[in-house]
């Protein structure tokens, strides 16, 4: 008898031992869940160490001390550089002095490299309007705050905080790179910054009052023909869109949500394309053409004036160039070196954006677009014959990589004439 004695002793002693450890495991699940789900504390600004000193005071100071550290082959010692340093040297064609946070507030998600992060730009004025963009995406989102560097500077970092508090998706997609001086409108810069410190391989450079209609990442994700163009290094477009009557355009969850309803409300003259008024902007989209394809297709018809929404790789692609100040031709211009570097533009077959409307300062936007336009003259010539002079020295003249240059490059006066003298090595020797 004995021995069944010890088996029932041990088989209870094996039953409590598994009942036991159950119970323990299913109380720690539930209380690691619980706890996970807790709400993460708010975001606040640091506090004043010294009298008179101000937010951004400290915060200066704290950024200022960070240290960016390079790797070097094994065996040799790691070299650092100051962050302040490294930054003024990457944005060193912007106006100074400029103070640059980056990732002043950080998103608790780590991201896809293969995934599309929305680079964007804003000012306090546009934190409601960002806030819907966030919440749309649900998606990485890198974005440039400017904030200027006046009595108001404190209060308007205080008021960052409350908008990235006042949404959870903000904790979870949005990196926040914040740049204090007195400058305004230096749009190509903040563009930059925000491209600079995404954490994805591709980007979107969207302004912050275009609402992504449809589901963009899924559609990305179907889209094989679409994942293969953006891996070869082209760069793909959504087409843009606004309301008619600009009061229909105001509150987003009003707009369409597929191409087929889109198409529609555009039969019916109650959306058009964005901007028709200015059909350099946008036509080179060719939206005829949009309208009745299912898969994504070549942009033929380009001039120096597109500017449309596109989606980029992130490294080899060119940056904006930071001289454009202020409204008018600053994307262009960026778009444009692009282009002539080799980048092409493909379209998109679902996707669009419409744009959220909103009042403009139309004085300031004039004087500036007159600036610019000038600028603008100036920097195609000077692309043109950079990027030409690179072709030639790495012996891709031939090459189908040059051909969007020489498309519009041709255009330029003379500008023919003097590349075959530079493209000739008997005629360069003549010279």
């Amino acid at each position: 008898m004995k021995p069944k004695s010890t088996l029932a002793t041990t088989l209870r002693y094996a039953v409590v031992t598994y009942l036991s450890a159950s119970v323990f495991f299913t109380v720690h699940h539930f209380f690691v869940q619980y706890q996970d789900a807790q709400p993460l504390p708010p975001v606040r600004p640091k506090t004043m160490t010294e009298p008179g000193q101000g937010t951004f005071d400290v915060e200066n100071i704290i950024y200022s001390q960070q240290i960016m550290t390079w790797k070097t082959p094994q065996g040799h010692p790691e070299h650092e550089i100051e962050e302040d340093a490294v930054l003024h040297k990457i944005f060193t064609n912007t106006m100074q002095p400029s103070k640059v946070l980056p990732y002043y507030l950080k998103a608790i998600r780590d991201f896809d490299p293969e995934s599309v992060t929305i680079t964007t730009l804003i000012t306090f004025d546009r934190y409601l309007i960002f806030s819907k963009l966030v919440t749309n995406y649900q998606g990485p989102i890198s974005v440039s705050i400017h904030i200027t560097d006046d009595e108001n500077r404190d209060e308007n970092l205080s008021n960052l905080h409350d908008m990235y508090n006042s949404n959870p998706y903000m904790r979870e997609f949005v990196d926040v790179h914040v740049i204090v001086d007195k400058f305004d409108r230096q749009f190509n810069m903040w563009r930059n910054v925000a491209r600079f410190f995404a954490r994805s391989n591709y980007f979107m450079m969207l302004d912050v009052d275009f609402h992504i209609c449809t589901n963009l990442q899924r559609h990305l994700s179907l889209d094989a023909r679409a994942r293969e163009v953006m891996r070869s290094g082209a760069a793909v477009v959504l087409p843009a869109f606004e309301y008619v009557d600009q009061d229909d355009g105001i509150d987003s969850t009003t707009f369409p949500k597929n191409k087929e309803a889109l198409i529609r409300l555009v039969e019916e003259h109650k959306i058009t394309t964005f901007h028709d008024f200015f059909p350099k902007g946008h036509n080179s989209t060719d939206y005829e053409r949009w309208y009745a394809t299912d898969s994504v297709y070549k942009v033929t018809a380009y001039q120096h004036s597109y500017e449309p929404y596109a989606i980029m790789r992130k490294e080899g692609t060119p940056w904006c160039d930071e001289r454009f100040i202020g409204y008018g031709a600053n994307k262009a211009a960026c778009l444009f070196e692009i282009y002539i570097s080799g980048v092409d533009y493909w379209v998109l077959p679902q996707d669009f954006v419409i744009h959220q409307s909103h009042p403009y300062k139309e004085e300031t936007r004039k004087q500036e677009r007159k600036y610019n336009r000038k600028l603008y003259q100036n920097f195609q010539e000077e692309a043109c014959f950079r990027y030409s002079q690179h072709f030639l020295q790495a012996n891709l003249w031939d090459d189908p990589k040059a051909e969007n240059l020489k498309e519009q490059c041709s255009k330029i006066r003379g500008f023919n004439k003097v590349m075959e003298r530079f493209a000739s090595p008997e005629l360069a020797e003549q010279e």
